[in-house]
């Protein structure tokens, strides 16, 4: 079976470091697709320079927690406090969005929202995920599936890491945590399939958020499984709480560095097919036709 790649920043508009770090490793060739923010505050920036970008495949990156809400706060109180952001409580978070039918419609509201942001921007779509892939929750990947069913969302990434990469990154402890997830990423994987929404096979990134240097990218290339992979990054020309207050250990910097490495672009060449969401799909097709 073939290797199909797609290589993301997300997080694009969080920052204009992020933003120019996106740019250069878009016309460095390195960089596939990048995931927008549509409530960060940077996101015109980034919308600017990815209409600029003939390369680069952009989707929504919708965003749920530690970040800003699209609609007014006093439209969505079970979600988002009085200034409306959404803090990083995801437990309780996910515990109301099943239990609370108010929160359930906010969720849907707040959803649909990003979603009419994105489509005002006059970016093709090329893909969505979710801030801290909280789609994972059953509850707002059923919503993501009936609001993007409206807007011709076409693919929805899938947090399926190997467990070899988890343990190498962060230890045992990671790697059983993504182990024990299989059965929801499985039942993900099924809703999808149903729904006729595009995914990919497996993701690297998760582990080693913050931290995929150059070492670790080459590493995940020379492991490449058949089949449809994503390596997500957070590139960025600053790093840690220069970006974020939530990312001061972030190495954005660094990934940066890893995109413009000549070692791993001859790596990614030597690869297989890379492409944003909808290139590696219609390659896919015609290679199964």
């Amino acid at each position: 079976m073939a290797r199909y790649l797609i290589v993301t920043a997300d997080d694009f508009g969080i920052h204009e470091s992020v933003n120019e770090a996106v740019e250069q490793a878009s016309r460095a060739g390195t960089l596939s697709a990048a995931s927008l923010m549509v409530t960060a505050h940077a996101a015109k920036d980034a919308v600017r320079r990815a209409l600029t970008l003939p390369d680069l495949r952009v989707g929504l990156h919708v965003v749920l927690a530690d970040g800003e809400s699209a609609l007014d706060a006093s439209l969505i109180p079970e979600i988002a406090d009085t200034e409306g952001r959404m803090h990083g409580d995801m437990f309780r978070r996910a515990v109301r969005f099943f239990f609370k039918p108010a929160a359930r419609r906010q969720l849907e509201a707040e959803i649909r929202a990003q979603f009419a942001a994105f489509s005002k921007t006059g970016l093709p779509l090329d893909h969505v995920n979710v801030h801290k892939h909280f789609h994972v929750h059953p509850t707002i990947l059923s919503i993501l599936l009936d609001v993007g069913r409206d807007y011709g969302m076409p693919a929805i990434r899938v947090p399926d890491e190997p467990v070899w990469f988890a343990v190498r990154h962060a230890g045992i402890g990671p790697g059983l945590a993504q182990a024990l997830l299989s059965p929801w990423i499985m039942l993900m994987k099924h809703r999808l399939r149903r729904a006729g929404i595009f995914h990919n096979d497996k993701i690297f990134g998760i582990a080693g958020s913050g931290a995929i240097d150059e070492a670790n990218l080459l590493a995940i290339l020379a492991r490449l499984p058949a089949g449809v992979s994503e390596i997500y990054l957070h590139p960025a020309t600053q790093s840690g709480s220069a970006i974020a207050a939530s990312m001061s250990g972030y190495r954005h910097a660094e990934e940066l560095e890893a995109l413009s490495s000549p070692r791993v672009r001859a790596a990614l060449d030597a690869a297989g097919f890379r492409g944003g969401y909808a290139e590696v799909r219609d390659s896919l097709t015609a290679h199964r036709s």
